[in-house]
Parts: C-alpha cells; sequence; structure tokens
C-alpha cells in the first residue's frame, strides 16, 4: 500500500523581499525531520517537490540527514519536481485584498507596530483568502481558487496514477497545497481550508495511504493516516523551533 508523505516547508523569510528562502530555523527544521525519518529507518521510494526554492531547500537539508550525507552528496537527478504542488499566490491574494501590503515591508511594519499584531494580521488575511475564494473577484487574480485547488488535485492524481509503483512517496510542498489536498480528500467546506492552512506547522508531516481497489464497485481511495505531524520538533522540547510562516 503506498504511503504518501506531504510536507511543508521549513520556515521561509516572511516580511523580507523574497519570501521564497528558507531562515536559518527553516534548515534547522528540515534536518530535524530527516534526522527523525532516519532515527525510524524510513525508506523512501520517491522524492517529490514543488518547484519553489524553500520546498527545494527543504527537500536537500531533510533528506541528506536522512541519508547521512551532506547537501552537495545527494543525487538528486532521479527526484521529480511538478508545479502543480506550488503555493497559491499568497502575496497577491493579500495585495488584493490591501493593496498597502504589496510591500512586504509595509507588512512587517504592521506587525512590529500594531498592538496584538499577528493576530490582526492573521484576521486581515483570513479576510483576503475569504475575498479569493468567493469567485466575485475572479478576475483580479492570476489564479482562481478553483484552479488552484484543481491543479493540486491533479499533481497528486500524477503520483498516484505513475508508471513505477512506490511504497513511501515524500512530497516537499506548501501549506496552502497541502490543505487543498486535504480537503480533497476528507470534503469539507471551503471555509475551512484558511483554518487548516494557519495550522500547519514548518516542516510537518502529513500522510495519506492508498487503500487499493476491491471490486470495480470500490476502486482505490486516498485515506487520511495523520495530520500535521510534527514529533520530531515536539521531542526537542524547544518551543522556538516550532513556526507557522
Amino acid at each position: 500500500m503506498a504511503q504518501i508523505y506531504l510536507v511543508r516547508h521549513g520556515q521561509a523569510s516572511f516580511g523580507s523581499q523574497n519570501y521564497d528562502q528558507l531562515s536559518d530555523l527553516g534548515c534547522e527544521q528540515a534536518k530535524h525531520l530527516g534526522r527523525w525519518w532516519a532515527s525510524r529507518d524510513l525508506a523512501v521510494s520517491r522524492v517529490v517537490t514543488g518547484q519553489l526554492q524553500r520546498h527545494l531547500q527543504t527537500a536537500r537539508a531533510c533528506i541528506a540527514e536522512l541519508q547521512g550525507s551532506t547537501v552537495d552528496q545527494l543525487n538528486t537527478d532521479a527526484w521529480q519536481s511538478d508545479v502543480g504542488f506550488n503555493e497559491y499566490n499568497h502575496h497577491e491574494v493579500l495585495a488584493r485584498h490591501v493593496p498597502a501590503f504589496d510591500d512586504p515591508a509595509e507588512v512587517k511594519r504592521f506587525l512590529l507596530n500594531t498592538p496584538n499584531g499577528k493576530q490582526m494580521f492573521q484576521d486581515i488575511f483570513a479576510q483576503a483568502i475569504a475575498r479569493w475564494m468567493s469567485g466575485a473577484f475572479d478576475h483580479e487574480y492570476t489564479e482562481t481558487w478553483h484552479t488552484f485547488r484543481q491543479r493540486c488535485v491533479a499533481a497528486l492524481e500524477r503520483q498516484i496514477s505513475h508508471q513505477e509503483p512506490a511504497r513511501n512517496i515524500v512530497i516537499f510542498t506548501s501549506g496552502g497545497t497541502i490543505s487543498a489536498l486535504c480537503q480533497h480528500v476528507l470534503g469539507f467546506p471551503d471555509a475551512r481550508f484558511a483554518e487548516l492552512n494557519w495550522s500547519l506547522v514548518n516542516s510537518a508531516v502529513t500522510r495519506f495511504h492508498l487503500q487499493p481497489a476491491e471490486s470495480a464497485d470500490r476502486p482505490a481511495r486516498l485515506a487520511l493516516a495523520y495530520l500535521n505531524n510534527f514529533s520530531h520538533l515536539e521531542h526537542l522540547n524547544q518551543a522556538e523551533l516550532i513556526s507557522y510562516v
């Protein structure tokens, strides 16, 4: 039975001009996951990444630790890259709702200078997501909510239908992608998407397993094994290792 591990990237560079880079903490989070898997002798059959730098950087740091090698020693030629596992354009979604936030520096100033800034920003971002998902402003976005969700599901289906069978498939991706795929598997309403997205920890793992077909009436289907597992960070008992951006 195939196991599909969806890994959220490590902490990125939130508030900087280039969000799409792991922070030092993000790199450490990815390494901790690799060590955790190595201690449990996880045998990875296939490595897949989205096409963002934070996906690839997380994969390299994690798999190097899993294999007991350095990043330079990795053989990444066999890895797969699929744009379908890329995140939605969160910068655009936010800026369409609050044009001033088109400048990342303005977001940083808001967080630093606003009382209870983190919660206030989360509320604003939830409103921005709701606006995007409503469909009423689709013409303002380069990718609509429905298009985003469809491409995420299509990417997952490509892995399931891959010609070469694999037992443990590890996919390094983003929180929005993982949330959309969980919605696809569990069938929860659109309104819960943002709530789940906010709760996903950097480098946390969500695992699906593919239940084989039993008959023509009962085809193969995905089931959730666990969601947002960050035991590789929790067991270290260092709260500063846990982040959400």
